[in-house]
């Protein structure tokens, strides 16, 4: 299941972040029941957990902070949260010339991603990373997928 927590007035349908991270679920052939949470912020709740969690005095698009344990309700395993700036997607849509639901799509799979383990913090990593980010996005009908770079961000730990 996953779960999203929006903190703002979401300008589109989160059945379509969901299906961005069911198909990340799915392309990583995760198989059973899974919960995880998305959270819709601003740039102030990003900066806020980059700063506490990461060092960094500034605001991101995406933070992912994986996890580990069984929710006593379902007994399916929470994979984590991953937390997305709605105010720095738009930024990032307008300047790379693409739709907000392309620039969403592409850090809800970025940070489920990182969920399931993918990381680019060298150079093999992010070459697999990003493989399974362009074949998402691909199946997700996106044109908004940029190349990574190394150390480029998210994951905390």
């Amino acid at each position: 299941m996953i779960h999203i927590e929006s903190r703002l007035a979401l300008p589109l349908d989160p059945a379509m972040l969901e299906n961005a991270a069911l198909q990340t679920l799915a392309y990583a052939q995760v198989e059973g029941e899974v919960e995880l949470t998305l959270v819709i912020g601003d740039d102030r709740l990003l900066q806020e957990y980059n700063q506490q969690y990461l060092g960094i005095a500034a605001p991101t698009d995406v933070l992912s902070f994986p996890a580990e344990f069984t929710d006593p309700d379902t007994q399916a395993p929470y994979l984590g949260d991953v937390l997305i700036s709605l105010e720095r997607a738009g930024i990032q849509a307008t300047a790379g010339g693409h739709s907000l639901l392309d620039e969403l799509q592409l850090l809800v799979v970025h940070g489920v991603l990182h969920l399931l383990g993918h990381d680019h913090a060298e150079a093999g990593e992010t070459a697999r990373m990003q493989t399974a980010q362009d074949d998402i996005l691909a199946r997700l009908g996106s044109r908004n997928s940029p190349r990574l770079g190394v150390d480029q961000d998210t994951a905390a730990e």
